[in-house]
């Protein structure tokens, strides 16, 4: 992963202490679960099986000593160094029977019962048999000379209980807290990328869908969870038990460890390969998962747009294209996957299997490789799979969190601009261009040369045909995009000496389609600015003449307003947004178009609430009806980037140039020069 490995790395490190007690205590749970096959193996081999050891007479009763045929005896591990011993007995499973053999030195060989004597072939090129005098014992007698062991097994069972116990709490500690930590770090990382996104300068988003957007915030962190929480976790957890289970294999017989060993680098030439083929998968998922985020957004967002030209069907045809090869790119590595799952691990692991039973079978590791042994090669290799199985499963989620991390730490990388918490004190509001030209792509410029002065108070309005430039004039003022060439001064002051949220602080924006946040009517003329009263709010509302308005409302300036204000007429939301203006007392206003979608009985109360709005504030008014600008201070008639007429009404009127052919064409030809 490069160096998104090292960034994913850099955020874990934020919570490095409890990352790291998650993967100690996952360790001593590792450590704990391998005792068990230990103890397994010595209650076989010791407890279970070694009733077959040698047994010897003792003269009395005494300690783990067991009594038969008026005798005692006991069994050779038992006895202390120097102990003396009597004449030495076996005890022998013979198929599902138990016998008493009094023989020494009783050689190793196939054996069997034959007419009440034990017989067993010793030397299997001559067929030599030795044969041996046998007592069947009861229920009751072999019973007795299990009795001394009891202890032990039941000592050995409850410590692997508690072993059990002790690595489910070790386990879940460690789960908790790598939850915990994943949580964490993806909250960390999801406000960073939501705070970055405030960061980014407007033309971003120009080109790139808000669905894309809301996916990289939500999905692909999401996913990024998966690789602290699950990935992370059985890699580690993989990488411990095959490092134990091979020592302990080794420990068991090397032999043994021998045979497991090539499951070491196959799972690395495993995870080399699958992750070739499903890198590229992933990326077209990822990509596509916010093709469908993205038209999902705009589809919801343009429904009414969408059933009132009945493009449903074009829709959901466009929709179940990209869904498709979404399907169609899933299924390949549901394919993968598929391939290489657990089940070719399961594969190896029942040849490993065979070809063990197969040598114990046969006697090719000799003596050294008894019942216990062999139980715990068996419940080790068991062991061992589940971890190589978890590694594996995991892969995919590694991919799509290695792509994942790409999108994000991608947008992460975008240039942006700090947000300032400077503060400066509220300017006059005397607005400046000279000579400024702009194009939003390079060689193709929309605005021309243009230079005009705007005094403290003044209203200027921007009129012309669509695409003449009025907008952008507006976007440069506002500093959404940067200016290329010319100078726009604030006070005298070039505005890029000045930090975006220093400007901004004092500028307010009514645009022609309002934009209203979830909440209700009061949080969205405040947007939730501490410094916004409730008096103030509701004085804001009172200026523009819209509080009784809203008053008559069931909740008042408490009703809900959900999103977009779709519950609202375009005329209520108009009057929201100017009262949010006025609430905010900018230096500078911004109407952009702010009247082009009010009927006539709001326009006439907009109308008033201008007037209010517009004292002591340098105005910018973009309006295609000519008749809500007649009282401007300055007129600006653009024609392709340029300005090409300015004065007031009056001496636009006289002159008889555009702006008179405008009004005259909008007033039905119903005006003369100088009207």
């Amino acid at each position: 992963m490069g160096n998104n490995g090292k960034r994913l790395f850099a955020y874990a490190w934020h919570y490095k202490r409890s990352i790291m007690l998650a993967l100690l205590l996952l360790a001593c749970a590792v450590i704990v679960e391998l005792i068990g096959p230990f103890l397994a193996k010595r209650m076989i081999d010791t407890n279970i099986m070694g009733i077959e050891k040698s047994w010897y007479e003792v003269q009395q009763q005494q300690p783990y000593a067991v009594s038969y045929d008026g005798g005692w005896y006991k069994r050779e591990d038992h006895f202390e160094v120097g102990e003396p011993r009597g004449r030495e007995v076996r005890v022998l499973q013979i198929k599902r029977s138990y016998y008493f053999v009094e023989a020494a030195n009783l050689p190793a060989g196939p054996r069997w019962i034959e007419a009440g004597q034990l017989k067993v072939t010793f030397n299997k090129e001559t067929s030599l048999v030795q044969t041996y005098p046998a007592h069947q014992l009861t229920r009751g007698e072999v019973y007795n000379f299990y009795k001394p062991e009891f202890r032990s097994i039941m000592t050995l069972a409850i410590s692997y209980v508690g072993l059990l116990i002790l690595g489910s709490v070790f386990a879940y500690g460690q789960r908790y807290l790598l939850q915990v930590s994943a949580n964490r770090i993806v909250r960390r990382m999801r406000n960073d990328v939501f705070r970055h996104i405030q960061r980014l300068p407007v033309q971003y988003f120009d080109n790139l869908p808000a669905g894309k957007v809301v996916s990289r915030v939500t999905n692909d962190t999401e996913a990024i969870r998966e690789l602290y929480v699950s990935v992370l976790a059985n890699f580690f957890s993989g990488i411990i038990y095959m490092t134990a289970i091979l020592g302990a294999l080794f420990l068991l017989d090397y032999r043994l460890a021998l045979i497991a060993l090539p499951l070491v680098p196959m799972l690395y030439v495993w995870i080399v390969v699958y992750r070739k083929y499903a890198a590229k998968y992933n990326h077209v998922i990822r990509n596509r998962l916010s093709d469908i985020n993205g038209m999902i957004n705009e589809s919801i967002q343009g429904m009414p747009i969408i059933q009132a030209f009945r493009k449903e069907k074009q829709t959901m045809t466009d929709f179940h294209e990209m869904n498709d090869e979404y399907f169609k790119y899933q299924n390949k590595l549901l394919s993968l996957n598929s391939i290489t799952s657990h089940n070719l691990v399961n594969v190896v692991r029942n040849a490993i299997f065979i070809m063990v039973l197969w040598s114990f079978a046969g006697g090719w590791f000799g003596t050294a490789l008894t019942v216990g042994v062999l139980y715990a090669f068996i419940d080790y290799m068991n062991r061992m799979i589940q971890p190589i199985v978890g590694i594996v499963n995991q892969l995919s989620n590694l991919e799509v969190a290695r792509v994942s991390a790409e999108r994000v730490f991608t947008l992460l990388d975008e240039p942006g601009i700090e947000v300032s918490d400077n503060r400066m004190a509220r300017y006059k509001g005397d607005v400046s261009f000279k000579e400024v030209t702009f194009g939003y792509k390079p060689g193709e410029d929309v605005l021309k040369n243009i230079t005009f002065q705007a005094k403290q108070g003044q209203t200027v309005a921007l009129v012309g045909h669509t695409g003449s430039g009025k907008s952008s004039i507006l976007n440069l003022l506002f500093r959404f995009y940067e200016v290329e060439r010319g100078v726009i001064a604030v006070d005298g002051t070039d505005v890029r000496d000045m930090t975006k949220q220093e400007l901004r602080e004092h500028m307010g924006i009514v645009l022609q389609d309002p934009f209203l946040f979830t909440g209700t009517i009061a949080s969205n003329v405040s947007l939730d600015d501490p410094s916004i009263t409730r008096e103030r709010v509701e004085q804001a509302l009172r200026d523009v003449g819209a509080y009784d308005m809203f008053m008559q409302l069931p909740g008042g300036l408490d009703e809900p307003v959900i999103e977009k204000g779709s519950t609202l007429s375009a005329g209520q939301r108009q009057l929201i947004s100017f009262a949010r203006a006025l609430a905010f007392d900018p230096a500078i206003l911004i109407l952009d178009e702010a009247t082009a979608s009010i009927d006539t009985e709001t326009e006439a109360i907009i109308q008033q609430a201008l007037d209010v709005l517009k004292r002591g504030r340098t105005t910018f008014v973009i309006a295609h009806r000519l008749s809500t600008i007649r009282a401007a201070d300055q007129i600006l008639v653009l024609d392709r980037g340029q300005i090409v007429e300015r004065g007031d009404h009056d001496a636009l009127m006289q002159h008889g140039g555009k702006y008179f052919a405008m009004y005259q064409l909008q007033q039905g030809g119903a005006v003369g020069v100088g009207a």
